[in-house]
């Protein structure tokens, strides 16, 4: 399953009869909200040359009658949930020692963070409520506020006028006494409860908002749950991506993250190397990584929906960790 702006790349075994054959994909949705009931479709078409055999991929918008394949009546469903993560947990990565590995086994930082579409006190009318709130993505009940100095040009400019203490607390206080960022964002929801149960309180459908980020020091092995919740009874399948960084996907599953369990069923061995994923309808997904890649990674949630339904004006909310 391909989730917003996310690219895939895979191997095609070309090992049947030369001709026409169907590449299809459809919609997945898991929400009331309208989609698209159509499938998209290519045709992969096999050749071989007398001279010497090759195979080749041809998409067509229309070919031969003869040579046009049966259209597929096989796709899942628009709503199977069950088949789209079946689909995800058998991805994998080649692993070997072309293609070498480094999962991280011995994690230093562990964040588990909720991903939740919440609201926010506005005097403007926002996704069809009334004048008093808005919609906003939260990770871990914190809407992101963007800063008026970027972040990290700012860090880059008083280090450069602090080269006589270079300790990276020293300019984090710097910056946090002029109110540009806190280094507070949590390693856990602030908040304790059945993150993909029914009737929760209205309570936890109103976000805090900060510019709050996550240090970690270079080369730390780091851990990211991302539990997807069900506040205000809008839970969505959310696609992930994270600036600057591929990650491994280890652990994928529905329901609530158990941190006792769950990694023991971790896949570490082969796990998909990608830079975005879906988090599930209700549930949960964990990335490992490590960081060396320094800078002022950008935690984002994509999506496809209408623009006021986020409540953004280009239809992505993005959170900086």
């Amino acid at each position: 399953m391909l989730t917003p702006g996310q690219t895939m790349d895979v191997l095609l075994t070309t090992n049947q009869s030369p001709r026409n054959y169907y590449m299809a994909a459809r919609t997945f949705i898991n929400s009331p909200l309208p989609f698209h009931h159509g499938t998209t479709t290519g045709i992969p078409q096999y050749t071989n040359c007398c001279h010497s055999p090759f195979s080749i991929l041809q998409y067509t918008s229309c070919c031969n009658s003869l040579l046009s394949p049966l259209f597929p009546t096989t796709l899942p469903n628009y709503k199977d949930e069950a088949a789209a993560l079946t689909f995800i947990r058998r991805l994998r990565s080649l692993a070997s020692k072309e293609y070498p590995i480094d999962v991280p086994k011995n994690i230093d930082t562990q964040i588990i963070m909720t991903v939740s579409l919440t609201l926010l006190p506005t005097p403007e009318a926002s996704c069809g409520r009334e004048i008093g709130d808005r919609c906003s993505a939260s990770l871990n009940n914190i809407s992101w506020v963007m800063p008026y100095t970027a972040i990290l040009q700012s860090y880059y400019r008083e280090f450069l006028s602090t080269l006589a203490n270079t300790r990276m607390q020293h300019h984090i206080r710097v910056h946090m006494e002029q109110n540009i960022f806190t280094d507070d964002f949590p390693d856990r929801p602030p908040y304790s409860y059945n993150y993909t149960g029914g009737n929760l309180p209205s309570s936890l459908s109103v976000a805090s908002q900060g510019t709050k980020v996550k240090v970690v020091n270079y080369n730390e092995a780091v851990e990211i749950v991302f539990q997807g919740t069900n506040v205000g009874g809008v839970g969505d399948n959310h696609p992930m991506h994270l600036h600057g960084y591929n990650f491994y996907l280890v652990g994928i599953g529905l329901g609530n993250f158990d941190n006792e369990t769950d990694p023991k069923n971790f896949n570490l061995n082969d796990p998909p190397y990608v830079n975005t994923i879906g988090v599930p309808k209700n549930g949960w997904a964990a990335i490992r990584f490590r960081a060396t890649n320094p800078g002022m990674g950008m935690v984002y949630a994509l999506s496809s929906r209408k623009a006021y339904y986020l409540g953004h004006e280009y239809g992505s909310h993005s959170k900086e960790w």
